[in-house]
C-alpha cells in the first residue's frame, strides 16, 4: 500500500484515467485528478469510487492554462498525463485548435511537474504514434518501440487525431532529454472494457457498431486491442518500476475487422451486426509488440474476456438499445477509418 503518496492524474474523468484512478484509490495512493468540469453528471462516477471520500481532490483545470494545472500537481510525487486537448468547435484550423494545444498541454503538465519536483511523468500517447506508414520500417519487421508513424503522411490524409499523438509524445520524450525530468509513454492499442462514466466512447462505439450494424464502411484493418483494466496496471507499473525508461507499446491482441465479426458473431448470435460485404480490403503490415512492458511484469486478459465484459457492460447499460422515436442509423466512429 502507498499510504501518504500523491500523485496526480490528468484528465481524471475520461475512460482510461478513472480506471486508474479507481487502481490509485485501492492501493492507498492519494489522487489530485483534473478534470474540465466538476459538475456532478461528470464526476460522479469518480466521487462514488472507494476511498475517494478521503484520497481523492478534484481540480479544475484545462490543460492549456499552466496555473491550474500547477496547483493541481502541487505537492505530488509523480504524474499521470492521461488527458488529451479536445477542440470545442468544427476544426477548420488544426494546427491552432488541435496540434499547438497537445503539444502546449503536455508541455505545461511537464513544466507543472518539475516545478513540483514530481520524480517521474507517465504519459498516455497511442498506437497511432507508433504504426502508421513508419518512415524506413520494413512491411514484415515486427513493430516495436523504436518504430514511429510518418507524421507527415498523416498530415496529408488531414489524421489530425495521430499528429497531435506523435507531436506530444516526442515533445514530452525531448523535454525529458533536455531538463532530466523522468518522462516516460505508454502507448495503449484500441481499448475496450467496461466503462465507469456514464456515457459512451468512441472506442465503444467502435464495437457498439459492429454488433448493431449501420451505413458505414469499415476497413479490415490489423487492429490491436487491449482491455482498460490492463491499461491502468501497465500505467501503474510504469510509475512503480525504477528501471523504466523511454516508450512502452500496450498491445498485446490483434485481429482484422473480418475476423474480429466472426468472433463477435461466435459469441453473441443475435444482434443484427455490420454486413461482411461493408468491410473493404487493406494491407496487414506485421503486428506491434509489447514485448517490452511484458519484460516489466505487465500481463493482460484474454481478448475473448475482454469483449465478453464490454460487451456485457454495454447491454446492461442499454447502449446496444435503438432509442424510442430516434431513426438515425448506427455510426461507425471516423476516426478509426482514419488511422
Amino acid at each position: 500500500m502507498a499510504t501518504g503518496v500523491t500523485v496526480c492524474v490528468t484528465g481524471a474523468a475520461g475512460y482510461c484515467a478513472s480506471w486508474l484512478v479507481k487502481l490509485l484509490l485501492s492501493r492507498g495512493y492519494a489522487v489530485h485528478g483534473t478534470v474540465r468540469d466538476l459538475r456532478d453528471e461528470k464526476t460522479a462516477h469518480l466521487r462514488r469510487l472507494d476511498n475517494a471520500d478521503s484520497n481523492l481532490k478534484l481540480f479544475k483545470a484545462d490543460l492549456l492554462d499552466y496555473d491550474a494545472m500547477a496547483t493541481a500537481i502541487s505537492g505530488c510525487h509523480r504524474v499521470f498525463h492521461v488527458a488529451t486537448p479536445v477542440p470545442s468547435e468544427e476544426i477548420t484550423d488544426p494546427e491552432l485548435q488541435m496540434l499547438g494545444p497537445a503539444v502546449t498541454g503536455t508541455t505545461n503538465v511537464l513544466k507543472a511537474a518539475s516545478a513540483a519536483n514530481s520524480k517521474r511523468v507517465v504519459v498516455v500517447s497511442s498506437m497511432v504514434a507508433v504504426e502508421i506508414n513508419p518512415k524506413d520500417w520494413p512491411q514484415g519487421k515486427i513493430r516495436d518501440e523504436n518504430c514511429w508513424s510518418n507524421i507527415e503522411f498523416c498530415r496529408s490524409n488531414e489524421s489530425w487525431y495521430p499528429v497531435a499523438k506523435i507531436a506530444s509524445e516526442a515533445a514530452a520524450l525531448e523535454y525529458g532529454r533536455k531538463t532530466g525530468l523522468d518522462v516516460l509513454t505508454l502507448n495503449p492499442a484500441l481499448v475496450f472494457g467496461p466503462l465507469l462514466q456514464p456515457t459512451v466512447n468512441a472506442s465503444s462505439q467502435f464495437l457498439i457498431y459492429f454488433l448493431k450494424g449501420g451505413p458505414d464502411q469499415v476497413s479490415d484493418k490489423l487492429w490491436h486491442i487491449v482491455d482498460v483494466r490492463d491499461v491502468a496496471d501497465a500505467l501503474l507499473l510504469l510509475y512503480e518500476t525504477p528501471g523504466a525508461a523511454g516508450r512502452h507499446i500496450c498491445a498485446p491482441h490483434f485481429i482484422t475487422a473480418r475476423e474480429l465479426l466472426r468472433l463477435l458473431k461466435g459469441m453473441y448470435p443475435g444482434y443484427p451486426y455490420i454486413a461482411e460485404e461493408s468491410i473493404y480490403d487493406m494491407d496487414h503490415p506485421a503486428p506491434m509488440t509489447s514485448e517490452k512492458l511484458e519484460k516489466l511484469g505487465w500481463s493482460y486478459r484474454p481478448l475473448k474476456d475482454t469483449i465478453a465484459d464490454t460487451v456485457e457492460f454495454c447491454r446492461e447499460a442499454g447502449f446496444l438499445e435503438d432509442v424510442d422515436g430516434d431513426d438515425a442509423p448506427c455510426r461507425f466512429p471516423p476516426l478509426f477509418n482514419k488511422i
